[in-house]
């Protein structure tokens, strides 16, 4: 007998649910210096919006997966769109700023839901070839969504105030959970367990292989380092190169613009060139432009043009060594893919939350960021470095298989 027919689910929706949790970050980050004012708390204070909802994203990843296999895709967003969805109201309201950190955390806790499961959705009703194609779509919106995200965070901000970002973030929410609890059907076939020790046994298993740890801590450094200047950005562009609020959006938008350059590139080299020598090459790229800003600042010397054109390199190289790191992340172990996929999104998301964490503790915003960058990019280098050393001969015979 057969197993039933599982209806696909709409992929305009599954967009909406992929890139909300992404949204509420990015598009806060131009009114962080609006909102340190308002809530009369001091730069630090106020990022540590962003390194939480960072580290909510992260866990949260390695949580979602486990629970939507036992109790089904459906319920399980459901639950994390409406902690979303009111999040967001409690955080519009928020009277102080632990208020508006807590808020900040349950928002990731719930956002993170389609981050984790949209993609699965996908791969729950697509042959191979329809999956490619759509898993493209989705990944191409999840960089065009946070690219627009400042800009429009900035609209709002200059609009309706920090209080109004919430606000978008809410209705949005609660337009996808309408759609999702109509449209959406099961694409799962839940097992009705959760088996804990199965999913610790394979996250043990990969945190004992140095070669993962070195792809995993690397390319989490290499991609969301950037997290760092996110983080200090306004303050720098606001604060010391006096620029107005909207042009915040524009400078932060540029970023994703050089990671999708990045990933392109990625894309038309592999073809020709070996995996590893993109993972080292754009790492490098990271690396010198990183220290070339460090220069810049140390100097006394930072004006937009070189800013915003070294922060370009930066992102570009990013893209360019992001793709080939998770692909050498995921190939390590053939039976623990799923797991390898969730432990590289947590390395991601808390190599993030600290880069943003740290640079707070700096007293000259565009110092800390340049210093963070600088020493996130080569350290990420250092990793890949070892990870090809320590590398173990059937994960060198898979990886040439594949190419």
């Amino acid at each position: 007998m057969s197993a039933p027919t599982i209806k696909k689910a709409p992929l305009w929706l599954l967009v909406m649910i992929t890139i909300s949790g992404t949204l509420a970050m990015h598009m806060f980050v131009p009114a962080l210096p609006d909102a340190a004012q308002s809530l009369g708390v001091s730069r630090a204070a106020m990022q540590m919006t962003i390194s939480i909802y960072i580290l909510g994203l992260a866990f949260g990843q390695l949580l979602y997966g486990p629970l939507s296999d036992g109790l089904g895709r459906r319920p399980m967003l459901l639950v994390g769109l409406s902690l979303y969805t009111l999040a967001g109201l409690a955080a519009a309201f928020a009277p102080n700023v632990d208020t508006l950190v807590a808020a900040r955390l349950v928002q990731a806790l719930g956002g993170c839901a389609g981050l984790a499961l949209g993609r699965a959705m996908v791969r729950d009703t697509s042959q191979a070839a329809d999956a490619v194609r759509d898993l493209a779509l989705l990944n191409l919106m999840m960089m065009i969504g946070p690219g627009f995200a400042p800009l429009l965070g900035s609209m709002v901000s200059l609009a309706f105030g920090w209080r109004g970002i919430f606000v978008v973030l809410v209705t949005l929410g609660a337009v996808t959970w309408f759609f999702t609890w109509r449209l959406l059907p099961e694409t799962g076939r839940p097992s009705g367990k959760i088996s804990v020790r199965a999913l610790a046994r394979d996250y043990r298993a990969l945190l004992s292989n140095p070669s993962f740890l070195g792809f995993s801590v690397g390319g989490g450094l290499a991609t969301t380092s950037i997290y760092a200047f996110i983080a200090a950005g306004p303050f720098i562009i606001a604060n010391e190169l006096h620029r107005p609020l909207h042009e915040v959006g524009i400078y932060l938008g540029l970023l994703i613009v050089g990671m999708s350059v990045g990933n392109a590139l990625t894309r038309r080299l592999i073809r020709t060139v070996h995996i590893d020598r993109l993972l080292l090459l754009g790492c490098s790229i990271s690396v010198i432009s990183a220290l070339a800003l460090l220069m810049v600042v140390w100097h006394g010397n930072l004006n937009v043009v070189d800013m915003v054109a070294l922060m370009f390199l930066f992102t570009l190289g990013a893209g360019l060594c992001s793709p080939a790191a998770l692909t050498r992340s995921l190939g390590v172990d053939a039976a623990l893919v799923g797991s390898a996929a969730g432990l590289y999104g947590f390395a991601q998301m808390v190599a993030g939350a600290l880069c943003s964490f740290i640079v707070g503790a700096f007293a000259d915003a565009a110092l800390g960021a340049a210093t963070v960058l600088s020493a996130a990019a080569a350290i990420s280098l250092i990793c890949f470095v070892l990870a090809l050393r320590f590398e173990r001969p059937a994960e060198a015979v898979s990886v040439a298989d594949a190419a």
